[in-house]
C-alpha cells in the first residue's frame, strides 16, 4: 500500500500549487477569459473563488472540533479580492498564508468540521490539507489551460501521490457542495466529478507516462 504523505509534505504542494496558480493568472492577457474547464466561469472568477475559500478553510481548522462549519463572519476579517489586477498577486499569496498558518498551528491531527463527515475520511485538520492539494491542482490547471499553458503534476516523487489524493473517491466531490455563504458559484457537483475541472485531457508528463493533471486520472 502507497504511503501517505506526510504532513508537512501538503502543506509544501499547496504552496507550489499555489505558486503555479498566481503564475498562470499573472500570465493571462485578460481575467474576462472563459475558463475551458468552467465554461460558467471567467479566470476573475476562478480567482475569486480560490482566493476566498482560503480564509474559510483557514477559519474552519482554527475553530477546531465542530458539527457545523462556522460562521461566515469566520472569515470576514479576509479582505475581498481586490478590483486592481496587480493587487491580486498579492491578495491571492496572503490567502494562501492564512490557511498554510492554520495548519500548521493546528498539526494534522487536530479536528475540525469537514463536508466529508459521512465518508471514511476524517475530520482533521490533516484531511483538510490532503483536500486542498487535490484543490488548487484542479484548478491550477484550470488557469493554466485558460491560458493555454497546461501544464503536467509535480514531478516524480511528489506526482504520484497527488494523482493518489486526486483519485480518491473521498475526496473527489468538492469540498464547496457544502459551502455557506452566499457565493458566486453554488453549483452542486456529482460526487464523482469536481465542480470546475472536467478532467478530459492533459499534458503527457516529462517522462512520458501521461501523468499529467487530467488525462492521467482516467476520470471522464
Amino acid at each position: 500500500m502507497e504511503k501517505t504523505l506526510e504532513f508537512a509534505v501538503l502543506l509544501r504542494l499547496i504552496d507550489e500549487r499555489s505558486t503555479a496558480f498566481r503564475a498562470a493568472v499573472a500570465s493571462a492577457p485578460s481575467l474576462n477569459a472563459q475558463v475551458p474547464t468552467c465554461p460558467e466561469w471567467t479566470l476573475l472568477d476562478l480567482v475569486q473563488h480560490l482566493g476566498e475559500r482560503r480564509p474559510f478553510w483557514a477559519g474552519t481548522v482554527a475553530a477546531g472540533p465542530a458539527d457545523a462549519p462556522p460562521a461566515e463572519t469566520a472569515s470576514e476579517g479576509a479582505p475581498a479580492a481586490p478590483q486592481d489586477r496587480e493587487a491580486l498577486p498579492s491578495w491571492l499569496t496572503t490567502s494562501t498564508q492564512q490557511l498554510l498558518d492554520a495548519l500548521r498551528q493546528a498539526g494534522p491531527d487536530r479536528g475540525c468540521w469537514t463536508w466529508w463527515s459521512t465518508s471514511q475520511s476524517p475530520q482533521t485538520s490533516g484531511a483538510v490539507a490532503r483536500h486542498q492539494v487535490q484543490e488548487i491542482a484542479l484548478h491550477t490547471y484550470d488557469a493554466q489551460i485558460t491560458v493555454g499553458a497546461p501544464q503536467p503534476l509535480p514531478p516524480r516523487p511528489a506526482r504520484p501521490h497527488v494523482l493518489s489524493i486526486l483519485m480518491d473517491p473521498r475526496h473527489r466531490r468538492s469540498a464547496e457542495a457544502g459551502r455557506p455563504g452566499n457565493q458566486p458559484h453554488r453549483r452542486v457537483p456529482s460526487p464523482c466529478r469536481p465542480p470546475c475541472s472536467r478532467l478530459r485531457d492533459a499534458p503527457q508528463g516529462s517522462d512520458g507516462t501521461g501523468e499529467g493533471p487530467i488525462r492521467a486520472l482516467g476520470v471522464r
